[in-house]
Parts: structure tokens; sequence; C-alpha cells
């Protein structure tokens, strides 16, 4: 599965079906989503479906920042601690229990609220997929054992020759993601950049203008629905750089404090070692690094604290491009949204 292309659509139109009544609070890493749509699903009478890859996971809880059990029984949260950490969640699996969720939330007459960073989720939940060609095991079985002898810089290498754009968001270690794009090529002869080509280009147009858009102006002083002004539906959260660096740092020595190499020490002890997705959750390579003793336990932190920052950065750029997105501060969010609280 390959997210497909954008539809057509004006920045400010509802997400598509069954999502379409929903609202959307991102951001990057601590940045204070998770508490604040608390007390927006709590005053809007909503249940908040995570959009976090990774809060998916059962013991993954200190290291992930997930939704505490006090702050879930403020307000019901769906797909947190849904799947063991060796078992497998792709953004194709996140989005069909994402559809079930919001139907049954609807069902029972509640706000449906979407709360989390992950942005392959985010951009999913905005554009839908793109059902790509199943798995030819003959290609990959030749491809796998082609990166096991010749190494996964020469598939890179081949990726880049025909498919440029993807292979500058593919890193040259991903083999499982660099043996998909060459499988899809090989298949249809058209590679997945195509589609993220024609996206980008649209979210670069209308970036300026979803950004300008959330400014009051003299026809609507501040937008909240249909009858005034189009109601956004997609809010991220934006804080001056060095507040959010400042956050994040003192969040992971919070962490460490909290807990965090017993965690790693749990996870370690359970009946399977994580899967491939969890394992990739900031922090958990240097948690098993320190109880192997290969690092202490300042390098660790120092560690985490630049990736988590890298990641935010990550964040940024996927926010600030997807059209649908507007950045907003935690006080004008409740201004925006306030035809939503009951």
């Amino acid at each position: 599965m390959v997210i497909a292309p954008p539809r057509k659509i004006d920045p400010d139109s509802m997400l598509p079906f069954p999502f379409e009544n929903a609202l959307v609070l991102t951001g990057p890493t601590g940045s204070g989503k998770t508490q604040l749509g608390i007390e927006l699903a709590r005053r809007m009478d909503a249940e908040i479906i995570s959009m976090d890859s990774m809060a998916v996971y059962r013991r993954m809880n200190v290291g992930t920042a997930k939704p505490t059990l006090e702050q879930r029984a403020i307000v019901p949260h769906h797909l947190v601690d849904v799947l063991e950490p060796w078992e497998s969640a792709n953004v194709a699996w996140w989005l069909d229990h994402a559809k079930v969720c919001a139907t049954e939330i609807e069902s029972r007459g509640k706000q449906v609220l979407f709360v989390g960073g992950t942005p392959l989720y985010l951009k999913a939940l905005i554009c839908g997929l793109f059902e790509g060609p199943p798995a030819d095991a003959t290609i990959r079985t030749r491809l796998t054992e082609e990166a096991s002898t010749a190494g996964s810089d020469s598939l890179h290498g081949r990726l880049a020759a025909i498919d440029p754009i993807s292979a500058t968001r593919i890193h040259p270690n991903d083999v499982r993601r660099i043996i998909r794009a060459l499988e899809v090529h090989e298949l249809t002869g058209k590679p997945i950049g195509e589609w993220q080509t024609q996206w980008a280009v649209g979210s670069q147009q209308s970036a300026v203008g979803s950004r300008q858009s959330i400014l009051p102006t003299a026809d609507c002083p501040l937008p909240t629905g249909p009858a005034d002004c189009p109601l956004p539906t997609v809010l991220w959260l934006e804080l001056p750089r060095e507040l959010l660096y400042e956050r994040i740092n003192r969040r992971v020595v919070e962490m460490f404090a909290g807990g965090l190499l017993d965690e790693g020490r749990q996870l370690r002890s359970g009946e399977r070692p994580l899967g491939l997705e969890a394992s990739k959750a900031l922090g958990y390579k240097e948690i098993f690094e320190v109880l192997d003793g290969t690092i202490t336990q300042e390098e660790a932190i120092v560690r985490v604290q630049t990736r988590s920052r890298n990641f935010a950065k990550r964040q940024l750029a996927w926010f600030r491009h997807l059209p649908e997105c507007r950045p907003i501060t935690m006080e004008l969010t409740w201004t925006l949204w306030q035809s939503r609280i009951r």
C-alpha cells in the first residue's frame, strides 16, 4: 500500500468519508498536543483516536509518551495499547481501524477528534491510500539476495536512477522500503515517486496560502464554521523552535527519571523480541545500549534528545507542506473550534 495522490480540494474543505465530521490536532513531538487534546475532547464531548504509530503497542508507555491510564479515564482513547510489541501495524492497518472507530464514535453522538503526530498517518487520513500491486515473491527474493551480496547501497543507487524522489526519502539502509519501491517499478513501470511528486507540487503551491489563511481578516475575523468562514479541521501546534527544543530535552530527562530503563528491561524479558515497527520507536535503541553497557545513561539521554529534535524537524516539514494543515497556538485552537464546544 502506498499513499494516494491528494484529492483536488479546497484546503479548508472537510476530510474524506468517513472522517468528514472529524477534527484533527497534530504537532511535533513534545508540543503538548496530548494534554490539549484531552481538554478539547472533554469540552467537545469527543472521543480521541490516536494518530501515533507507537501508541498502539502495549507496555511501551514511558518511551512513547502515550496518554496515561488516568488521562484515558477522563476521555476515551482508541487505537492505544491494541497490539503486542512484536506485532505489525502499517499505515493501511491504522487507517482501516480508524474508519471503524470513527463510525462507532459518531454512532454514539460523539465528536471524533484525532490526536497524534505520525506524519504518514496524517497524510493517509487526508489523502487516503492508493492500492499498489501485490507483492511478488520472485522479485522480492531476488532483490533480497542482491541486497545480501552487493549491499543495500547498490539497490539504493538503482532506485535513485529510476525514482530519485523516493530515493531521497528512503534511507540507504532501509532495505525493506527500497525493495518495495523497486518491486513497484518493475511490476508497473511507474515509480511510486510520481505520486509523491504530484502531491508535493500541489502542497507547495498552497502551503503559503494555508499559513496565512488562519489570520483574521475584515471579512472573517475568526472562522468558526461553515455558516461563517470554513472551519479548519486539521490544526498543528506551532511553538517557537527554542521552546520546542527545550520541552523535548526536558521530557527526555523526565522519561529516564520515570522508569524508561526499567521499561526496556521488561520489554527484553518479554516472550518475543520487539518487531520491526516497534523497534523504530525513539529512544529504545539507546535504552538497550545502556542495558548492554555500551553507552552510559548520560550519553543515551543526549542521543535521544538529539534524535527527538531531528524527528520534530521532519514532522514540521510534513505539516508545512500539507495544505490542509493550519499552524496554530494552543490559545487560538479554542477560538477556531468554539462551534464544536458543547
